[in-house]
Parts: C-alpha cells; sequence; structure tokens
C-alpha cells in the first residue's frame, strides 16, 4: 500500500532542512549563536547582543516592506529580554522574507505565499500568515498592494474549486493526484474540504477594506466566488444529501482520509456545516466542526457587509445573514454540552444525532481562539469554562511535561505542544502573568533555532516538527506587537 500521508511529503519536499530540524544550534567560542541554514539562503549579519540574525540577505529576501521593518525597528528596543527580542526581529518578518512571490497579472496585483517548507498555498495559511501586517498597510502602498494580491490570487483559487484546501502556483499537478475525489486539477496541492479555507479569504479581505478603504479586489470575480462560498456552505449542511464532495485517500493515517467511502461521519441535519477536515487538516471524527462554524458565523457576517455596503447586492447579503444567523443558533442548540467537570462548554466537534467530541486542536480556529477570530469576548463566561476545559487534562490533547504545555493534535501525535496553542492563549488573555508565562514558555521551547515550529515534545523541545513553517513565525510577532500595546510592563524586565 502506497503511504501518501503528509509527513511522507515533507520527506520528499524537505530533505534539505533535515539537518535543521534535528540538531540544534551550538554556542560557538565568541559566544555567538550559530546560524542554521535556514532554508538555503544567506544570512543578514546583523547581531543583536549575542544573537545573530536569521534572517536572510535583503537581497535574498521575498519582499521588503518599509512599514515592517520600521515595526521591527522601533519595537525591538522595547524588548528586554535579549533572546526574546531576538526571536521576535527573526520570526515578524519571516513570511515576507521566506515565502512571498509578487508579481501582476493582467494589470491587477497577484500574490502567491507558501506555507514554508511546501510548496503550495493554503487558503487559511497565507491569510494568517499576511494578517500581522496588515495594521501597517496605511504607512506602505507596497505593503498593501501585496496583500491586494493575495485577495485577488485566492479569489481565483476559490473560482477553480471552492472544496480545495492547498494551491499550486499554476497547473503543475500534485504529489496527492491519485487522491479518489470529485475534481483533482492541475492547480490544485490538496482538495481536503475545510470549512475555514473560505472563511480565511473573507477575514482577509474584510480587515483589508476597513483598514484602507480600498473596495477595488470586490470586483465581479470576487461575488462570482463568493456565491460559490455560500453555495458551498449550503451543500455541507447536508440538507437534502450528502452533496457533491467526497475524499479517500490510500495511506496508513487514518486522519488522512474519511470514512464510509469518503463521505466521512454520518450527520444529522441541523443548520450547521459539515466540514470533512479540521483546519489541521485532519479529517473530522464527527463531521459539525464547532469552532469552524463559529469562524463561518463571523465571516457571513462580514461578507454580508461587504456585498451590502460596497456592492449594492442588498438580497445576496441578507442571504449571508440567514445563514449566519442559521449556524449561529445550531452552534448554540448542538454545539454546547454540560461537561461533568467544567459545566456548560462549547464541544469540539458534533453530529447532530447527540454525540460530541469534547477536546481542541491546535490550529485555528480552535475552541480556544473563539475571541481572537470574534465569536465572542475573551470574558464570556461559556468561553472561559471551555477555555479552563481544553487547557487542562481535561483536554486528550493537551500535554504538560518538563519542556512546556500546551495543546496539540492527532496530526503529529500525543506529546507534541503546538507553540500555535500558546500564542493563542496569550493572543486570548487579559491577563499580564499569563501572557508573560506564555511569552517565556515560547523562548524557551524554539530548540534554540530561533524560530517557531509546528510542535515540540513536550519533555524535549529539541525535538520538534518543522522548522520552517511561516504561520507560527508571524503569530508568534503578532502577539510580541499586542504585548507591548496592551501589556507593555511585561517586556520591560527580562523574562
Amino acid at each position: 500500500m502506497k503511504s501518501n500521508s503528509r509527513r511522507d511529503f515533507l520527506k520528499v519536499g524537505g530533505m534539505a532542512l533535515a539537518t535543521l530540524a534535528v540538531a540544534p544550534s551550538t554556542l560557538l567560542a565568541s559566544g555567538k549563536k550559530s546560524r542554521p541554514h535556514h532554508h538555503n539562503t544567506p544570512m543578514n549579519e546583523a547581531v543583536t547582543g549575542q544573537y545573530t540574525s536569521l534572517r536572510p540577505a535583503v537581497e535574498k529576501r521575498g519582499f521588503v516592506s518599509e512599514a515592517v521593518e520600521k515595526a521591527i525597528s522601533d519595537n525591538a528596543p522595547r524588548i528586554h529580554d535579549e533572546k526574546l527580542r531576538w526571536m521576535f526581529e527573526n520570526c515578524f518578518p519571516n513570511t515576507l522574507d521566506t515565502t512571498v512571490r509578487y508579481t501582476e497579472r493582467n494589470g491587477r496585483p497577484d500574490t502567491f505565499v507558501i506555507t514554508g517548507d511546501i510548496d503550495a498555498m493554503w487558503l487559511r495559511d497565507s491569510s494568517a500568515q499576511v494578517w500581522p501586517y496588515l495594521p501597517l498597510m496605511k504607512e506602505d502602498a507596497a505593503l498593501r498592494q501585496l496583500v491586494a494580491g493575495l485577495i485577488n490570487r485566492q479569489t481565483d483559487c476559490i473560482l477553480i474549486d471552492p472544496y480545495a484546501n492547498a494551491f499550486n502556483d499554476g497547473p503543475k499537478g500534485s504529489y496527492w493526484e491519485s487522491d479518489k475525489t470529485q475534481k483533482m486539477a492541475k492547480e490544485l496541492h490538496e482538495r481536503k474540504w475545510e470549512i475555514d479555507s473560505l472563511c480565511y479569504p473573507i477575514r482577509l479581505a474584510w480587515h483589508y477594506w476597513k483598514a484602507t478603504g480600498d473596495s477595488s479586489v470586490f470586483d465581479a470575480r470576487w461575488h462570482e466566488a463568493m456565491e460559490l462560498v455560500i453555495k458551498t456552505f449550503k451543500e455541507q449542511q447536508r440538507k437534502e444529501n450528502m452533496g457533491p464532495y467526497s475524499f479517500w485517500r490510500e495511506c496508513e493515517r487514518p486522519t488522512d482520509s474519511l470514512i464510509n467511502n469518503g463521505w466521512g461521519h454520518p450527520v444529522k441535519p441541523c443548520g450547521l456545516i459539515f466540514s470533512a477536515f479540521r483546519p489541521s487538516d485532519d479529517a473530522t471524527q464527527y463531521g459539525f466542526l464547532i469552532p469552524s462554524n463559529m469562524f463561518a458565523v463571523v465571516s457571513l457576517r462580514q461578507l454580508a457587509e461587504i456585498e451590502r455596503t460596497v456592492c449594492g447586492r442588498g438580497s445576496f447579503a441578507l442571504s449571508c445573514d440567514a445563514l449566519a444567523d442559521e449556524v449561529d443558533a445550531a452552534i448554540q442548540k448542538y454545539g454546547v454540552i454540560n461537561h461533568p467537570v467544567c459545566g456548560e462548554v462549547y464541544a469540539f466537534e458534533v453530529d447532530g444525532f447527540g454525540n460530541a467530541f469534547c477536546m481542541d486542536d491546535a490550529n485555528v480556529p480552535s475552541l480556544l481562539a473563539a475571541p481572537y477570530l470574534g465569536y465572542c469576548k475573551p470574558s464570556d463566561p461559556r468561553y472561559q469554562r471551555t477555555r479552563q476545559l481544553v487547557w487542562s487534562d481535561n483536554n486528550p490533547y493537551f500535554f504538560r511535561g518538563k519542556a512546556g504545555e500546551g495543546i496539540g493534535g492527532p496530526h503529529v501525535g500525543l506529546q507534541f505542544v503546538w507553540p500555535m496553542s500558546i500564542i493563542m492563549k496569550g493572543l486570548t488573555s487579559e491577563n499580564a502573568d499569563e501572557i508573560r508565562h506564555c511569552l517565556r514558555q515560547l523562548r524557551d521551547t524554539d530548540g534554540e533555532k530561533g524560530f517557531m515550529h509546528e510542535s515540540f515534545h513536550c519533555d524535549d523541545a529539541t525535538q520538534f516538527t518543522r522548522a520552517w513553517f511561516a504561520w507560527a513565525n508571524t503569530l508568534f510577532g503578532e502577539l510580541i506587537l499586542k504585548t507591548i500595546t496592551q501589556h507593555p510592563e511585561v517586556l520591560t524586565n527580562p523574562l
């Protein structure tokens, strides 16, 4: 049997990163850190104290933003922990340094953003990777064009296939072409149906519009793509049938494929939207993934505002609002459970039959990230109870060890904590001490590499996965900047 797991793909596509992923940095005789060969590009020789910058040389960077560079130079001195400052300087610009390809197509900006060690663009990751730069667009016209180009490219991707999660930069074909699904176009890298893949482009476009006032991205193609979004969401409510999508992969990892000949676990229609896969790209167990349905509610309301205010499509906006209200009501009716320890909380997945899965996964959307995505306030009592549940041993994918603690998931296996979960805990916290603890853990679990990783072993942070994972890097930068703005006292002394 062929073993087409994502882990195998990383082995095939990222062998050059193997040395970096295994061997920790060592201290040179001079006291400066050695520089790991990060994605085979020359490094900037700037030195911060004992730490040498791990950024590519300026001429090797994918995109240079004056506003981002200014944000780094303005904010780095406010971080009084030397290692944390070094990590911020490495991580915050990592997406621009290493993953973006900007050009123009048909007279319009066009941006392709790879996820890091895989040469493909996820709708989710690409949106999240540029997200922390959005507040800086007013100061940088080139950065604004870069984001507009990504919105344009994502529109094109949705029009190719709204059920796909990841795309190639052109009709190049994919390692996953043998997957059994209805349509595997050459432009697709992977065709896993995940609700959040259609939510993230809306989130990005809405905030771009709010930040710049530029509505040029909302053209006829945008509206055509958004009609496909609504059509897909409604198909996956599975009210009349199971819809046009199924997926089966010949592999040794059960979470890379769907049961029941590719249709997944049965669900009872109740207004929720079925998601075949989680944002981790792992198959759902019960189908109605509550964090992703929460995200859909927020995104549908943002889409309604765009269509009503910018495009003048009132009837379409009303249909977006109606769907958001229906999904939200279903979350409250079917997505809330009475946990024997934590009380009334949100379930992670349900199936409409009364079954519920009580856990959380590190990838976003997650239950932990509900306020971050705008579904509720951090102070919401039900969210607070859910938060206590997922950050405890009541969550089967919460791990605590000698190196650190946090949420993982089945994607990389037991005992591996995702730094993304620690970052998200910090981003959704209003407590300075809790934020300080999160930052200290992030500083101490980098495996002495100066970057965030996909995951690390809870007992040994030098055991980690994915040395080049841009989403986690820029998300870490976002946490630092938010802390500087809202809790500067956390950073006035070494952690």
